[in-house]
């Protein structure tokens, strides 16, 4: 869990620009806004802020996620979005590779997590003190010795997919927390924000941006 990091030197890549949103593909291996520590201050935040200076954070992805991601370009959109996503309005979805054949083709993980002080980020099952964590997944197809898998998460925890995945015996590929063995040894992690479907601040209607999956 030392590894250096090394952000990737990739352009700015915008799916979406207005008056109050704006919507980019963030790419694996970034921290979606800065560490501790003058090493950790490259990130998705600083470099939007570099393009759009008045952008403003609404949620975040895993450093190792890549994907959709939206921020803010107006305090009233950060707040909409903002109440969007503590109600739970906000639908995303993930395409994964995880670890051996996942079966049946759909179903949904209901598991509580609690962070792992000792370990922390990392993340745990606790079905005493965990909050209320549920996943929906959908297997897209089966590989060689691996699925691809299409997932749903219906609360917005941290690792939320990462320990779900592991729980259900089938680690996302390439995750350096929660992966062992071979199913860890991959250039990256598995794991794509494919979809996010919002309410425009202004008017309210509804939108769903997509980003490509790049593996």
């Amino acid at each position: 869990m030392d590894h250096t990091y090394a952000p990737p030197d990739t352009p700015l890549s915008v799916i979406h620009a207005d008056h109050e949103l704006l919507i980019v593909d963030k790419p694996s291996g970034l921290l979606s806004v800065p560490g501790k520590g003058e090493h950790l201050a490259d990130c998705l935040l600083t470099r939007v802020q570099q393009v759009y200076p008045e952008a403003l954070l609404v949620h975040r992805l895993d450093r190792d996620t890549s994907g959709v991601m939206v921020f803010a370009l107006t305090r009233h959109a950060q707040r909409h979005l903002g109440l969007q996503f503590e109600k739970r309005q906000v639908r995303k979805t993930y395409v994964a590779r995880v670890w051996g054949r996942l079966e049946p083709r759909t179903g949904t993980v209901d598991l509580p997590l609690i962070v792992d002080w000792p370990n922390r980020p990392l993340q745990m099952v606790d079905h005493e003190a965990g909050k209320p964590t549920q996943t929906d997944w959908r297997v897209l197809r089966y590989g060689d010795q691996e699925t691809r898998v299409r997932l749903t998460p219906k609360t917005g925890r941290s690792h939320q997919l990462r320990v779900h995945m592991r729980e259900l015996g089938h680690p996302i590929l390439g995750d350096p927390f929660y992966a062992t063995g071979p199913a860890r040894s991959f250039a990256r992690l598995m794991l794509h924000s494919e979809s996010l479907r919002l309410r425009h601040p202004d008017g309210g209607i509804g939108m769903t941006f997509k980003a490509k999956v790049p593996f």
